[in-house]
């Protein structure tokens, strides 16, 4: 069944950019404060002292989220050589490490082997649950879990900056485009220990979410001066509740069937299912192509998964022209309505 669009009308994915210091939580309620629409989500949380892209899905886009969970990140690095850290990053208590004085001729070098799907270590301080707790819950007790190696697929890593004002304890600016689910705390430490020394993650910067970038996310105080111009104003920075979801196979449907899939049905599309991909997500679309759900093939007919709020509203009108038709409509239609 479809969901009943958010009372403040917001529906959309707006793109922030977030600065370092408050948590994604702290993020996410205000951006609920300033924009009044209760449900939303995010796509992929950032550690405090990260700054960077932001995916937040308010409304009806909540119900998309999953579909972004997935999405390549890209970040830019700060890694400080030259000393370890109970963390993985800045945040933690830092130790020096004697060892061999770092290159930047040495890091590009070692930079490589990290390409490709690699096998990485969590931090001991992440969210990871363990038996039922989080790691770094475990870790401030004195009691560190041991955790598990993890694939990750590392798609690019570029040195872009180098600063050896103290050889003992360089600086590298790395560019770095990965799968969900890498902790770039841990490229860190890991290419540290590569090169016989010790490293620590410095800063970081998430450059990309998906197809969402920096360049194009709006600031807090974008945010908090679009809240003060009123609700057409927060809109404005509102892209389509299925942006960037280009790249997943659609299909366009009546309005009889997108009353149908919002009832849970399946549906057999006037235009068949054509080349669409069995088992996998597919955009339902109105006549217009704006989305109204998302469904998967199975056989010659489409299962419903998500529906949108705006197949409600196809829904309630398919049920007012029954109600119209009065002791005619159907006990299906007058069903509907409940």
């Amino acid at each position: 069944m479809a969901r009943r669009a958010d009372a403040s009308g917001m529906d959309g994915v707006l793109i922030l950019a977030k600065p370092s210091g408050p948590t994604s939580h702290d993020v996410v309620a205000l951006a609920r404060r300033l924009t009044g629409t209760r449900r939303i989500g995010h796509g992929g949380t950032l550690d405090p002292f990260a700054s960077g892209v932001l995916p937040l899905f308010l409304g009806g886009a909540t119900r998309l989220v999953e579909y972004h969970l997935g999405d390549r990140k890209g970040y830019r690095a700060t890694i400080c050589f030259g000393a370890a850290s109970t963390t993985d990053d800045l945040e933690g208590d830092l130790t020096p490490v004697t060892g061999p004085t770092v290159a930047a001729t040495a890091v590009e070098a070692a930079l490589a082997r990290f390409y490709g799907e690699i096998r990485q270590r969590p931090p001991i301080f992440s969210a990871i649950q363990v038996g039922g707790r989080r790691s770094y819950a475990l870790a401030r007790e004195g009691a560190p879990p041991e955790l598990a190696e993890r694939t990750v697929t590392i798609h690019e890593m570029e040195l872009v900056a180098w600063n050896s004002d103290d050889p003992v304890r360089p600086i590298a600016i790395v560019d770095i485009a990965c799968s969900a689910g890498t902790y770039v705390r841990a490229l860190a430490r890991d290419l540290g220990a590569t090169l016989g020394s010790a490293a620590y993650l410095g800063a970081l910067v998430r450059t990309a979410s998906g197809p969402f970038r920096l360049e194009n996310a709006v600031t807090l105080d974008g945010l908090r001066a679009a809240s003060a111009a009123g609700t057409a104003a927060i809109a404005g920075l509102l892209l389509p509740v299925d942006a960037g979801l280009d790249g997943m196979p659609s299909v366009r449907l009546a309005p009889d069937e997108i009353a149908d899939a919002a009832m849970g049905r399946f549906i057999r599309p006037a235009g068949g299912v054509g080349n669409l991909p069995a088992g996998e997500p597919i955009r339902l679309l109105d006549a217009a192509g704006t989305i109204v759900g998302i469904g998967s093939v199975e056989g010659r007919r489409i299962a419903p998964a998500k529906m949108l709020p705006g197949a409600l509203g196809v829904l309630a009108r398919r049920t007012d022209a029954g109600a119209e038709a009065g002791p005619q409509a159907s006990p299906e239609t007058v069903a509907a309505d409940v």
